[in-house]
């Protein structure tokens, strides 16, 4: 008969009887202050406490709290030590107040009643935005704008703002629409962009120092500017328009930088020419002045033969040019005598003694025979003078 059948439960064969007896007694449920009492005493005697007379306990006790205790103990020490890179800081805080700021190393703490912040302060660290902005001239356009920044005082950054980070944030978009709003579209496009970008850091930088967030702004870029759509094409013939004007200007200034050196030049040389000719024809002025007053007293001592002598050396120096002289007679007469002087000059030339000497030479015969013409030619004068 099975144990659980009715009457089948007289012999004792219910599986837990066993449990129902244990020396002999019955042992009903766990008394729950027995164990809390057993505990205490197990606690005391951990801390040199002594347990009280006929309770009874054992080793194992000790030895579990042993361990849990050195588990925390090892788990605290995991915790409290730590270390930090170069480029690390760390603020310590103490009971919710400012304790220290300590380095890199091997360093401790005390939690829970120390609390730890820690930063890289030597990263640059960048923060991004673009968005429309309104400029001087009422104008729309896309300004991208990058901070680079890095933390310079971790007890500021930590304990004076609570989100510097959105502080900065929020304090570049103030910096950037004040600064474009009274800049003009144009200098916003063009060549304006690193000059907004100065301005831009340092109020930037002004609005970081007045809430003190330890933050030190190192650089800002203003990337290229984009107008709005309605208005591109206008604008990229505007800028378009002012790269032919800037090409166009530098190949004018190439130019006259080539032509005003020459002009230069040339001034300098027609200069000196004309001083040149001035000299000549002063000084030659000069020697003519000073030949016509010894004339005027030789002409005050003989009148007449210095205008004969003025005649013929007139003369002389007209017909020197001419190879045919013609000559009338007196009133009354009808008669005229003809010099060819180009023959008279070939047949003194062919009758000259023939040298073999170079090209001087045949010019110095040439210029004696024109001579001996002009000589014979005075005579002639003279005697048709005479007559």
């Amino acid at each position: 008969m099975a144990w659980n059948e009715p009457g089948g439960n007289s012999n004792n064969q219910d599986p837990w009887g066993d449990r129902n007896k244990r020396g002999g007694q019955k042992q009903g449920p766990p008394d729950l202050d027995e164990a809390l009492r057993k505990l205490q005493d197990n606690l005391k005697s951990l801390f040199g406490g002594k347990k009280k007379p006929g309770t009874s306990g054992s080793g194992g006790g000790f030895g579990l709290v042993a361990i849990i205790v050195a588990a925390l103990a090892g788990m605290w020490l995991y915790t409290a030590v730590y270390s930090l890179d170069e480029q690390e800081q760390a603020v310590i805080l103490r009971l919710g107040k400012y304790h220290e700021t300590v380095g890199p190393g091997l360093n401790i703490y005390f939690p829970p009643m120390d609390r730890k912040y820690e930063q890289n302060v030597t990263r640059e660290r960048a923060y991004t935005r673009q968005g429309p902005m309104l400029t001087e001239d009422e104008n729309i356009i896309e300004v991208p704008l990058t901070v680079q920044y890095k933390i310079s005082s971790l007890e500021d950054f930590v304990l004076n703002v609570e989100a510097p980070e959105l502080s900065l944030q929020q304090a570049t978009e103030s910096a950037l629409r004040h600064v474009v709003g009274s800049t003009a579209m144009d200098q916003v496009l063009t060549e304006g962009r690193e000059v907004l970008a100065v301005e831009v850091k340092e109020r930037l930088q002004r609005f970081v120092d007045l809430y003190r967030t330890g933050i030190t702004v190192t650089q800002v870029n203003v990337q290229n500017a984009q107008p709005p759509r309605e208005v591109q094409e206008s604008f990229d013939d505007v800028i378009r328009a002012r790269e032919d004007e800037q090409r166009e200007k530098n190949q004018a200034e190439t130019y006259a930088n080539g032509v005003i050196p020459e002009a230069r030049g040339q001034a300098q040389r027609m200069r000196e020419e004309a001083n040149g000719y001035r000299d000549e024809t002063i000084s030659r002025a000069e020697g003519e002045a000073d030949r016509f007053s010894k004339l005027v007293a030789e002409y005050r001592k003989a009148p007449e033969v210095t205008r004969q002598r003025l005649y013929l050396e007139t003369m002389q120096e007209v017909l020197s040019s001419t190879s045919k002289v013609l000559l009338t007679g007196d009133e009354g007469q009808n008669s005229m005598l003809y010099l060819p002087l180009d023959k008279m000059l070939e047949g003194r030339t062919t009758t000259a003694p023939r040298t073999t000497s170079t090209t001087g030479g045949s010019n110095s015969s040439t210029s004696t025979s024109a001579r001996l013409g002009s000589d014979a030619l005075s005579r002639d004068l003279r005697v048709r003078g005479s007559r």
